[in-house]
């Protein structure tokens, strides 16, 4: 399945590029748009915590630094299942060409995401060096990390963008899911704050893991193996979701031109 995947990555790679340019098409900064809102979103927490309440240090870490770890990989987790889910709907035309390979719909949009969120992981390098931050080997675990992000999204985004055509209101489903999602991921405060008989459920949201990688890259500098009944979880469900999503995909594609 994913030999396929790697032989068509340049028409991938084009289309992603295309894709982006088109969402921000019309636009007088066209794709700078893409980068400045979560920029903004993410200097505004910096005034407000930081400078504003004056937000003490979480685990001996300056407030704004602890923050945007856990907050720029659940941007791109946001983003990119959000469109992805969308993916067939939005590209009618391509679904009716009987040659095209339609499981690439979703990654289109994924990697479209992408090209964002690579530009945030180095500001994310920059703004701890700028706090005087060593480089370290944990910082190599930013691409296992960023693999796991995009396994995850790929599964759930099969399912959401093929159910979504015989079920319109997936769309409204998700956005409500990524919504609260954010507040039920310990994004804005540390996990240490729940009840220690609820930490279970936090944990079994699977960008728990993901967000709580980075910190542990960057702030606890921790390798992702020292937590190994958690990483063996995230695995297995993201594989069973990779799993369902594809097939769910493969048995509903027939009837996708039918729908639309």
């Amino acid at each position: 399945m994913y030999a396929e995947f790697i032989k068509m990555r340049r028409l991938i790679f084009d289309l992603a590029r295309n894709d982006f340019k088109k969402r921000y098409l019309g636009s007088y900064f066209g794709a700078v748009w893409a980068f400045i809102q979560p920029l903004v979103t993410i200097l505004l927490f910096w005034f407000v915590f930081q400078v504003g309440f004056r937000s003490t240090p979480v685990d001996d870490a300056p407030f704004i630094l602890w923050l945007i770890c856990a907050m720029i990989p659940w941007n791109f987790f946001s983003d990119a299942f959000q469109t992805a889910t969308t993916s067939v709907t939005e590209n009618s035309f391509l679904v009716k060409k009987v040659v095209f390979k339609l499981e690439i719909l979703p990654i289109i949009r994924i990697c479209s995401s992408l090209f964002v969120h690579l530009f945030f992981l180095l500001f994310l390098v920059l703004m701890f060096s700028i706090y005087r931050y060593e480089f370290t080997l944990y910082y190599l675990q930013i691409f296992y990390y960023l693999i796991a992000t995009l396994f995850l999204v790929l599964g759930l985004s099969w399912i959401t963008s093929s159910v979504i055509l015989f079920f319109k209101d997936t769309g409204q489903i998700v956005a409500l899911i990524v919504q609260f999602g954010f507040w039920l991921t310990p994004i804005m405060y540390p996990l240490k704050m729940i009840p220690e008989k609820y930490m279970f459920l936090f944990k079994a949201n699977p960008m728990y893991y993901i967000t709580d990688g980075y910190r542990r890259i960057f702030i606890y500098r921790q390798w992702f193996w020292q937590d190994l009944k958690l990483t063996i979880y995230f695995w297995s469900f993201t594989f069973l979701t990779l799993i369902v999503g594809y097939f769910l995909y493969r048995k509903l594609k027939p009837h996708f031109a039918d729908v639309l």
